[in-house]
């Protein structure tokens, strides 16, 4: 009888030690696990962050940076917030100017995006509207021209990131005679073209007028 009894202790130990032996095996797995989600959570904290800073940087879009200046042949959007018979999609014209309802002609042409945001506020605030509120943006860039040494030379839309050689696979691809190493570009408002080395980056801009010449044999 105590020979079982003894052997019933010894197994009732045993189990003991087990039952604690897998307990702490279990918090300690219970820590990694609560370590890892931390980490992970802070490494999503981190990248949500990041792309929240991404997410939140403006577009720098050629219409809407800072240094470009409205032209003829741009065609922009004007909303005028509550007025909707105002709103609209309207032409700077030859002449630099766009005709708008209620305040009729109004300058555009050599205006940043903002500075005519501004420009239409202040003319709708001057007798027609009480704090009217404006935005515009550039729908369509006035078109770029091409001549010289390509197989179609003319007029074609703008579109964002235009390269040189973008302009010329649109206008149908070099001459077998093209320059193929410079092109001269006359830029939108200038008198006089220059003469730029042509690497896949040469960038035109909207109005810009691009020739490529005759290769010297």
């Amino acid at each position: 009888m105590w020979h079982f009894n003894l052997q019933d202790r010894l197994v009732s130990k045993v189990g003991n030690f087990a039952m604690i032996g897998v307990s702490k095996l279990s918090r300690a797995f219970a820590m990694l696990a609560l370590a890892v989600s931390v980490t992970f959570g802070a490494l999503g904290g981190v990248a949500h962050a990041q792309q929240a800073v991404i997410d939140g940087t403006p577009v720098t879009a050629t219409a809407q940076s800072m240094d470009y200046l409205l032209g003829a042949g741009d065609k922009v959007r004007v909303t005028v917030y509550g007025e909707e018979s105002l709103s609209g999609e309207f032409f700077v014209t030859g002449s630099g100017l766009m005709s708008l309802p209620l305040i009729g002609e109004i300058k555009a042409g050599g205006m940043t995006v903002g500075q005519f945001q501004v420009a239409v506020q202040k003319a709708l605030s001057d007798g027609y509207l009480k704090d009217p509120r404006v935005s515009a943006e550039v729908l369509t860039f006035r078109p770029f021209y091409i001549l010289g040494e390509v197989e179609k030379p003319g007029t074609y839309p703008y579109t964002s990131g235009l390269t040189v050689l973008n302009a010329v696979a649109t206008a149908g691809g070099f001459t077998y005679r093209a320059d193929k190493k410079n092109v001269w570009i006359k830029h939108n408002g200038e008198t006089t073209e220059q003469k730029s080395e042509l690497t896949p980056s040469t960038a035109v801009a909207p109005g810009d007028t691009i020739r490529l010449g005759e290769r010297f044999f």
